[in-house]
């Protein structure tokens, strides 16, 4: 069930919150760097994630921490070496994240997830071309898809979990 909202996703009650990113992401702009900035942690735990693994667009990595569950997908080319910036987003990327997202979210029994207004900021995808995808791959889940259309900074949004759930 999917539910489009006005607030600072930062401030949500989601059990988690997904968002986009590149493989070996410096997590230093966007969304992405207000994450980092609340959960150093996750950061380096992607880059140790990205060293071992060595992720391709598409993917996704779930971290949980103190702050609570952030699912970081793929959405993004990887920048071309480590002074560059990730390349941009493509539907492919964002669809095959969002089934693999769909997967995470089935296997660790997850109740709601958050996300922005997906690869059309930083990974500058239009959003009607994305969110026919998020339509497509979470519309028919049996929990709240909080998302989050207009970002207004330290604002709660109505999300309604417990109406929801």
């Amino acid at each position: 069930m999917i539910k489009k909202v006005s607030g600072d996703i930062l401030l949500s009650d989601a059990q988690a919150i997904a968002h986009g990113v590149a493989p070996h992401d410096h997590f230093n702009q966007g969304l992405a760097l207000a994450l980092r900035e609340q959960n150093p942690a996750m950061a380096k735990d992607f880059r140790h994630f990205c060293h071992q693994q060595n992720p391709k667009a598409g993917g996704a990595w779930l971290w949980a921490g103190g702050e609570g569950v952030i699912i970081n997908l793929m959405t993004q080319e990887p920048a071309p070496d480590e002074k560059a910036h990730p390349g941009k987003a493509s539907t492919g990327n964002v669809s095959h994240a969002l089934k693999k997202l769909r997967k995470i979210i089935e296997a660790e029994n997850i109740t709601s997830i958050a996300l922005p207004k997906l690869a059309t900021g930083v990974g500058g995808l239009e959003w009607s071309e994305v969110e026919p995808l998020i339509e497509e791959h979470l519309g028919d889940l049996e929990i709240p898809v909080i998302i989050y259309e207009t970002y207004a900074k330290g604002e709660k949004a109505p999300e309604d979990l417990a109406k929801a759930a």
